[in-house]
């Protein structure tokens, strides 16, 4: 059967699967998640810790390698002169990072120190859903009125400050108090920065690229939400260690370890912000048509 030219004549490309890029990348990402994880056990110096962070390095450079030479790489390396893909990859890469710990740690200090159930607990972050749905729809509106670099600008800066928030929670808070405020402003900011730096990742690629320019940015999503968890999670398994062996209640041990973790959620959300002023303020200020709604 012949090739069916795409809307404006082109015809879509075809070639063989690109299996040794696809098998050292995923190695690559399989020992770096591994390595980071494993630090929470072992400790930073441990020999296997370093061993797998080593070896990720290494499979990367080996798949960057292979991309620049297959005749038909998973990844192009054109990808990344065309439009803002870089730019916008690499600010999804670090809003995923904490986007993922978020609906780890949150569930957690409901249930394990605020006494929550299970059923309570998911009905709990139901108003977090309600403001997710909320900003997806508001984002091209907002971005419309005053631009897309200072929309995805601010809305990272209220996503960091309901992080910040979050990094007060106490052992003898309460969901009214400590949660639902700070779920409500997250749940904005998040929404509204995921549609525009999905549409700063997509916007001016060719129209035979759109669909693998789509899938990279989801991919570095979850990418960046496996390794970002498992660093806050060693960090936060760590502060709640060391205040254990100090004496402290298990309970306060936690609540201690949680808050570090939303603590640097949010220092790492304000240091994307000033990064997206730097690399998405050339952009254009086409804001994405249709909205869309971020999933976890």
């Amino acid at each position: 059967m012949p090739a069916v030219p795409l809307s404006g004549g082109e015809l879509p490309r075809r070639g063989r699967f690109d299996l040794p890029g696809t098998a050292s990348v995923t190695l690559a990402l399989t020992a770096l998640v591994w390595g980071l994880t494993g630090a929470r056990r072992s400790g930073w110096a441990d020999a296997q810790v370093l061993g797998a962070l080593a070896l990720a390095a290494v499979l990367l450079v080996v798949f960057a390698l292979i991309e620049r030479r297959h005749p038909h790489p998973l990844l192009p390396p054109r990808l990344f002169t065309e439009a803002r893909v870089g730019a916008g990859n690499a600010l999804m890469a670090l809003l995923g990072s904490v986007w993922i710990a978020l609906f780890f740690f949150l569930p957690l200090y409901q249930q394990q120190v605020l006494g929550s159930s299970p059923l309570v607990t998911g009905l709990g972050q139901l108003p977090l859903a309600g403001a997710i749905t909320l900003g997806s729809a508001s984002a091209p509106r907002i971005a419309r009125r005053i631009g897309p670099t200072a929309t995805v600008t601010a809305a990272l800066l209220a996503e960091a400050g309901g992080l910040l928030w979050l990094a007060r929670i106490s052992t003898d808070g309460s969901y009214a108090a400590d949660v639902l405020g700070p779920s409500l402003l997250i749940g904005l900011g998040l929404s509204v920065a995921f549609v525009q730096l999905t549409a700063l990742s997509v916007e001016g690629v060719p129209r035979t690229d759109a669909g693998l320019a789509g899938g990279l940015v989801n991919t570095t999503r979850q990418m960046g939400g496996a390794v970002g968890l498992a660093v806050l999670a060693t960090v936060a398994g760590s502060v709640t260690a060391h205040a254990e062996n100090g004496g402290r209640p298990y309970v306060e041990a936690l609540t201690a370890g949680y808050r570090t973790a939303f603590g640097i959620s949010a220092a790492v959300l304000t240091v994307t912000a000033a990064l997206a002023l730097i690399l998405a303020r050339r952009a254009s200020r086409r804001p994405l048509p249709l909205p869309l709604t971020p999933t976890t």
